[in-house]
């Protein structure tokens, strides 16, 4: 599959590496299991990969949407550096085809517009380092098909010591795949469904790609990741789904991946449906605690108890959460329950950040001259 987009010779590229040719003269990309097949100067789904002359080209290398520094929670990662500012950013375009992308104006754009900002990986790390962010997160599109843009920023980060964090449909093959996850620290997988018809009929992708990804990122990285599962009545909102759900995050991944079950408004394609009852947020989160699911939280609704966190043995509070600003801290220096001792698992400085839900937008031209 592939779009009928056309690269032309006014086009910025930059070289990538995950392409092979084919017999019939086309070149295949293979950063994603969408497998699109080029032909020359034709664009892949994604709209940012295409083919020029005899290889697969990345066409919006440094460039962005737009940067912001947001909490960490509203990527959302509740066991990341809580409290803690991180500097968020997207390009165009996606390798999914969702019909309610929440995101749609920046990863269904087909105009290299969109793009109005920009900045050197060396830049981006500085930036972040100057506004006090622990982090630099790859999101509002998926960053696997900006892969060489995200890593080099993770590497510019890594000797500065800013961690970097992938935002991201875990849609994406094994070989980049490895050298993609080598480069981030932390990551939330969208886990859209728990049906192999709600992925090919509302995303146009296959649940089983997605499923290797959170396998991979368990038992082959050091990567923390949480799972986000956005709940659409109508569509994958059955006590069913979210009971087969977490009975196999439990049974692969573990018990201590933290699972957001979050609120769907209606947006894109799906305008037809209704926001998601606070009830259904409520019986996914039992359902998944039911299960095994040490920590599990509801998303995109206004609950205090439903989005803070516990102790799983003593059910302590451990992580106050008022929407995305820290209300209470019950962890040690170590990160355990100070309660009775249990760990809870994540990544924890020994207090919280205090960024609270503050947003800040970042206009990266007025760094030039200072950073750049």
């Amino acid at each position: 599959m592939s779009g009928d987009e056309i690269i032309d010779d006014q086009t910025e590229i930059f070289p990538t590496k995950y392409w092979h040719a084919l017999e019939d003269s086309r070149i295949q990309c293979d950063v994603c299991p969408r497998a699109c097949k080029l032909k020359e100067s034709q664009r892949g789904l994604c709209f940012v990969r295409g083919r020029r002359g005899d290889a697969v080209v990345l066409t919006t290398y440094g460039r962005s949407s737009g940067f912001c520094v947001d909490p960490i929670e509203k990527k959302p990662l509740n066991h990341f550096l809580p409290g803690t500012p991180t500097l968020s950013f997207g390009t165009a375009g996606c390798n999914l085809a969702c019909k309610f992308c929440q995101n749609w104006d920046i990863s269904k754009s087909r105009e290299i517009d969109t793009l109005a900002d920009g900045a050197k990986p060396e830049l981006v790390a500085q930036v972040a380092q100057k506004l006090g962010c622990r982090s630099v997160a790859f999101t509002y599109n998926d960053p696997v098909i900006f892969m060489e843009y995200a890593i080099d920023i993770a590497q510019a980060c890594k000797e500065i010591g800013i961690a970097t964090v992938a935002v991201t449909a875990g849609y994406i093959s094994p070989e980049p795949r490895t050298e993609f996850f080598r480069h981030m620290d932390a990551t939330n997988v969208d886990l859209k469904a728990f049906t192999e018809d709600f992925y090919w009929s509302i995303t146009k992708s296959h649940l089983n790609d997605v499923l290797e990804t959170l396998k991979y990122l368990k038992h082959e990285t050091d990567t923390w990741f949480e799972i986000t599962n956005l709940v659409i009545p109508g569509e994958n909102d059955s006590e069913r789904e979210f009971d087969e759900m977490s009975a196999w995050v439990v049974e692969h991944l573990g018990p201590d991946v933290p699972m957001h079950f979050s609120a769907f408004h209606p947006d894109y394609r799906m305008m037809d449906k209704p926001n998601t009852p606070p009830e259904t947020l409520n019986l996914a989160r039992r359902t998944a605690l039911k299960n095994g699911v040490q920590h599990a939280y509801v998303g995109n609704v206004s609950d205090r108890g439903r989005a803070s966190t516990y102790c799983h043995n003593c059910r302590a509070l451990l992580i106050g959460r008022d929407r995305y600003t820290l209300t209470r801290w019950g962890l040690s220096d170590s990160g355990a329950c100070r309660q009775c001792g249990t760990p809870c698992a994540g990544v924890f400085d020994s207090a919280p950040g205090t960024w609270g839900a503050k947003r800040l937008p970042v206009r990266m031209a007025d760094f030039n001259a200072e950073l750049g």
